[in-house]
């Protein structure tokens, strides 16, 4: 590590575009000189307590945020404070992460999660999740940004919590209370844009590189000149997660949107430096990666060339599991319309490994060395918060599907070969949307987003009439959970499903094999049914919307997710979308 970097006192700051610099900090201004590197720092700053501060570049009139601030009390655009992270009392001690180990992950937003919409109250709902019986509990992004409310996509300054979910000590105490009760937490984060208000990163240094753009806007500068401290910018961050807040692992967003052309990607280095923390802290850390390449290199050793990330997203299965259970086929659908490609998910990961993709005009993908991979590898859900905020109504499929029908997927997901993901609310068919929605205060920047979401439906096909407005507090308060629809009878069957699921998943080895050269399907086109083949157990599926006998020869029926399975000679036999795990 750079020995300047490693000197840091808690005011410097890293300003190679200024000329001057001036530290504001309770109120006083101290004249902050230039050392090696381009770091500024102030001998004469408060050398401790709580201290508001901001910064003046180059003389201006109002200062600006610290680019590694860790509280923003009253906003993006306002001062920063200082926060001791050595401060808080933990009592996780006997928590013993397992790793990223294929049981089951629970993604939820701070804001929608509860009424309150914040990490305290949160809390109050752990006992619920460790009784659902799952391993993780993944947020997404809790990094500060400007407005109320926000999916978590536009933060600004990545080492701040959201005042308005509590901030950082309440995020602590967060991590904490899911530890004391066996809760791992998994932190969604977002490396390859800024949002669009309150970045003041640009009068600093070069942090993002002009014309390399990405979807959300300019793209981080990892491989420019002065990429180096951008790159040491971004690691110190993800490490903060591990050593001040006790995060098990980190959800890196969209890396396909990371634009690195130097000979260590900064993938690679994110996995050198996440193991080098975890034989420093002695237990398992662990990242995941968002990725629409379907490259497994993410997820193979470094010694083979691979960056050596824990695992991956597969949109994959969600998309041939979504066409099988609802019948849509529009836009990145349509490639999916088959039990085939479900199977084909099942044995080798991804659908697209090298084949055409109608949606990207391409062929897409490569394929999975099974000899050098875990299916735990491979994180996967039925709904998630892109696959359901980026549907124009921002609908659940618990919007048309039925019981039956969300139980089928739920099975398809918990008992399958990867490691499941649910949504918050999924788990007893939450009939509350989950639209897209932020708070931009500018109105010019409201109007932009909200205009900008419309334009993004149309190669999907949807009606433009039914995108809520993003900007209308209305659509943020219909994200919120109702948790009272659990008390409903079919809504409590469903939760009571989930339950046996992932506690037959714990329990049975089968299910939880992370070979894959253990899964083997079979299944009928026509009569469209399937079988997922694991070992002593089996996971037989009808997907038609009346009775079916499958040729499977079972012992015991394991679980059923609807009333009237039985067995024959050779046999089961299912109701329409019926469901059920076998012992053969």
């Amino acid at each position: 590590m750079n020995p300047t970097i490693a000197a840091r006192s808690r005011f410097d700051v890293w300003a190679p575009k200024a000329q001057s610099v001036t530290l504001v900090a309770n109120g006083t201004n101290y004249p902050m000189v230039s050392r090696e590197g381009s770091w500024w720092e102030a001998p004469e700053a408060p050398a401790s307590g709580e201290v508001d501060y901001g910064y003046l570049i180059d003389g201006a009139d109002q200062p600006v945020p610290d680019p590694r601030s860790r509280r923003q009390p009253e906003g993006v655009h306002k001062l920063s404070r200082t926060f001791d992270a050595g401060a808080y009392s933990w009592g996780d001690s006997s928590w013993a992460s397992p790793g990223l180990d294929g049981n089951v992950i629970y993604e939820m937003h701070i804001g929608t999660f509860t009424p309150e919409g914040t990490l305290d109250a949160a809390i109050g709902k752990l006992d619920y999740l460790a009784g659902l019986g799952v391993q993780y509990v993944e947020l997404l992004p809790v990094n500060a940004f400007n407005g109320t409310h926000n999916w978590g996509y536009d933060g600004v300054l990545w080492y701040a919590v959201q005042e308005t979910y509590g901030g950082p000590e309440a995020y602590q105490r967060f991590v904490d209370a899911a530890h004391q009760r066996g809760l791992g937490v998994i932190q969604d984060v977002v490396y390859n844009h800024l949002g669009p208000s309150g970045n003041y990163l640009g009068l600093f240094a070069p942090y993002l590189t002009e014309g390399k753009s990405n979807t959300w806007g300019d793209s981080l500068n990892l491989d420019g000149p002065l990429s180096d401290e951008v790159r040491r910018y971004v690691v110190e961050n993800l490490l903060m997660w591990f050593r001040d807040y006790h995060v098990d692992g980190l959800r890196l967003d969209a890396v396909h949107a990371l634009h690195d052309e130097r000979a260590i990607h900064i993938l690679e280095e994110f996995a050198v430096e996440t193991d080098r923390c975890a034989a420093e802290l002695g237990k398992p850390l662990f990242l995941v990666a968002e990725s629409d390449l379907n490259n497994a290199r993410l997820i193979a050793p470094r010694s083979v060339g691979g960056y050596g990330l824990a695992g991956q997203w597969s949109d994959d299965f969600h998309h041939a599991a979504h066409v099988n259970v609802t019948g849509e086929t529009v836009g990145y659908y349509e490639d999916f319309d088959s039990i085939g490609a479900l199977a084909k998910v099942y044995t080798e990961g991804f659908y697209h490994n090298g084949t055409w993709s109608s949606f990207r005009e391409r062929s897409h993908g490569r394929p999975i060395d099974p000899a050098r991979h875990s299916l735990h590898q491979l994180v996967v859900c039925t709904q998630n918060h892109d696959q359901i905020g980026n549907r124009a109504a921002g609908d659940r499929i618990s919007a048309s599907l039925n019981t039956a029908q969300l139980a089928q997927a739920a099975v398809l997901n918990i008992a399958g070969p990867f490691t499941p993901m649910l949504f918050m609310g999924e788990e007893y068919g939450a009939l509350t949307p989950w639209p897209f929605f932020t708070s931009h205060p500018e109105p010019e920047l409201g109007k932009a987003t909200a205009e900008g979401r419309l334009r993004e439906f149309e190669k999907m096909g949807w009606d433009p009439d039914t995108v809520p407005n993003p900007q209308d507090p209305e659509t943020f308060v219909s994200a919120k959970l109702n948790w009272t629809e659990q008390e409903r009878p079919e809504q409590a069957r469903l939760l009571n499903i989930y339950r046996e699921l992932i506690a037959l998943r714990r329990k049975n080895k089968d299910l939880h094999n992370p070979d894959f050269t253990s899964v083997k399907v079979s299944f009928d086109e026509d009569q469209r049914w399937l079988v997922l083949h694991r070992g002593g157990t089996a996971v037989v599926v009808n997907f038609a919307d009346s009775e079916r006998q499958i040729p499977v020869s079972a012992k015991k029926v394991l679980l059923s997710t609807e009333p009237g399975e039985s067995m024959g000679d050779g046999t089961v036999s299912l109701p329409a979308h019926g469901t059920a795990i076998v012992k053969v």
